[in-house]
């Protein structure tokens, strides 16, 4: 038996006698990202231009518009002037100091407003959203005020805390509240049962489920309701400040406007919707922060 020719089907791998195959050596491959950064950089970015092209086009048919149809004499340049002389009159006052003095002032009582509404509006938002009990005790009065504008209030705030900067702020904080408020009830609402259920078979208390799933999940909605009070906390300040104020863009357009200065008044026109706009980014960015554990 020795002596017995094998055969190659008589050969297995689990023999001990079977010699182990021999591989030839495999060359070690290069590296797939070294290879196509460049072109995924390059795929990137022209994708990125292609999007900010295809966000600014209807802005810049815009300005576009707003420069070409006051002097084709489409509309009244002297109601509505060409764009550069708007932006030239908001160089002036930019230079002449008036911008900055207006800008500080509403900018300091929009911020203070907004302040004080997140600081109030989130926790309340939160404690209703909750806690049953407190709900049904605070809806209806939640449901009074909510459908009640802010704006029909303004000669209530005026009559009852003056025309001081108190009646700005505590107007700003009023209109600014509302969407905070509601969009926190309403996150803490529609946070999935299942997450809830779920965490509880693990045996998180009602406060560490608050902490670990309640609030996280409510965070999106929270935002939503914050970035709409940024754009109230602006618009609403106008009224205050065209009410009675002596500083303010607010003031600024209405005094401009008044005095037939127009390409001034649009100067402060453009400032209120830049400085909207920035608000708006500012406020995605945080989001973007608070939110960086959902999945994209």
């Amino acid at each position: 038996m020795a002596d017995q020719k094998l055969l190659p089907g008589d050969v297995h791998q689990y023999d001990e006698a079977a010699p182990a195959p021999t591989l030839a050596p495999t060359p070690a491959p290069t590296s797939a990202l070294a290879l196509t950064e460049p072109s995924r950089r390059r795929f990137s970015g022209g994708r990125w231009l292609r999007r900010a092209v295809t966000n600014s086009t209807a802005i810049l048919l815009l300005l576009a518009a707003w420069e070409v149809l006051p002097r084709l004499g489409v509309v009244d340049p002297v109601f509505v002037p060409p764009l550069s002389e708007n932006l030239v009159a908001w160089y002036d006052l930019l230079v002449g100091g008036r911008l900055p003095e207006h800008l500080e002032a509403s900018l300091a009582r929009s911020l203070s407003g907004f302040g004080l509404a997140i600081v109030l509006a989130i926790p309340l938002g939160l404690l209703i959203g909750w806690y049953k009990p407190v709900a049904d005790f605070l809806t209806p009065l939640l449901e009074l005020f909510r459908n009640t504008s802010a704006v029909a209030l303004l000669p209530v705030f005026t009559l009852i805390l003056g025309i001081g900067e108190t009646t700005k702020v505590t107007f700003v904080l009023y209109a600014c509240a509302w969407p905070i408020l509601l969009n926190t009830i309403s996150g803490v609402k529609t946070v999935e049962p299942l997450l809830i259920k779920s965490a509880r078979s693990m045996g998180l208390g009602p406060v560490r489920l608050f902490q670990k799933v309640i609030l996280p999940a409510a965070v999106p909605t929270i935002f939503t309701g914050v970035r709409l009070a940024g754009a109230y906390s602006i618009l609403v300040l106008l009224f205050a400040e065209m009410v009675g104020a002596k500083a303010g863009l607010g003031y600024l357009i209405l005094d401009t406007q008044s005095s037939f200065r127009i390409p001034d008044m649009y100067a402060g026109i453009i400032t209120i919707s830049v400085l909207g706009l920035l608000f708006n980014l500012l406020l995605v960015g945080v989001e973007r922060r608070f939110s960086t554990w959902r999945t994209t």
